[in-house]
């Protein structure tokens, strides 16, 4: 990442642009008008675009989706971002490569665009369960709120049991409401998240965590 934080060249920001979208996980380069002066890069599976390269009038331009926060705070500091769409300003902005911005705000702003545009309610619960501190629990529940919708405890447990990195998303410290562990096959076997939990220096009694005391 370094190398495209640090570009200068001027006539090499489109491309260098494109490299940096392209750089994220799962993504490809697609020119869907058969034109290639506008290139896209897309998040494979959903197909949604989140970098938009092409150049008018000499100049190489970006379109990237925002938030509404983020939307009025880059046109707010840079006279070079603009509204992305004639018909969908509010959810696009369009970036002119002029030389203005600073290119390692511009890779944030193409970063920005990736997340929001691969951001799902499985990969926001594990982003909560990384949040549980060392010696915490939380509850089903609470990492559901945590991810932005306390209705989906439900999918907080399926999304547990596909865990694809145990190591880092460390769903051994989530209970139930009554700060109960999980069954016997949870975890590899009878007993191995009552384990882990005492490892993280957690007391367990009778299969339940005094929530009072170690949940967040």
């Amino acid at each position: 990442m370094d190398t495209f934080l640090q570009t200068t060249d001027r006539e090499s920001l489109r491309d260098k642009a494109l490299a940096y979208g392209l750089s994220f996980p799962d993504t490809y380069q697609d020119a869907p008008f058969r034109d290639q002066n506008w290139q896209l890069v897309r998040v494979n599976g959903s197909r949604k675009a989140f970098l938009w390269t092409y150049e008018k009038d000499g100049t190489g331009q970006l379109k990237v989706r925002v938030t509404p926060d983020a939307r009025d705070f880059w046109r707010s500091v840079y006279d070079s971002v603009q509204p992305g769409w004639n018909r969908n300003s509010d959810s696009w902005n369009t970036i002119l490569l002029d030389g203005t911005i600073p290119w390692q705000d511009v890779c944030r702003m193409i970063a920005e665009s990736y997340d929001l545009v691969t951001d799902s309610p499985t990969k926001r619960i594990y982003e909560a369960v990384k949040k549980i501190p060392a010696g915490h629990v939380a509850t089903y529940a609470r990492i559901a709120e945590m991810a932005g919708d306390r209705k989906m405890a439900r999918a907080v447990g399926n999304a547990l049991h596909k865990n694809p990195d145990p190591e880092n998303i460390p769903c051994f410290r989530v209970v139930n409401a009554k700060g109960e562990c999980s069954g016997s096959f949870a975890f590899g076997g009878a007993g191995a998240q009552e384990e882990l939990l005492r490892a993280d220096g957690i007391e367990v009694v009778d299969g339940r965590v005094d929530l009072a005391k170690y949940g967040i």
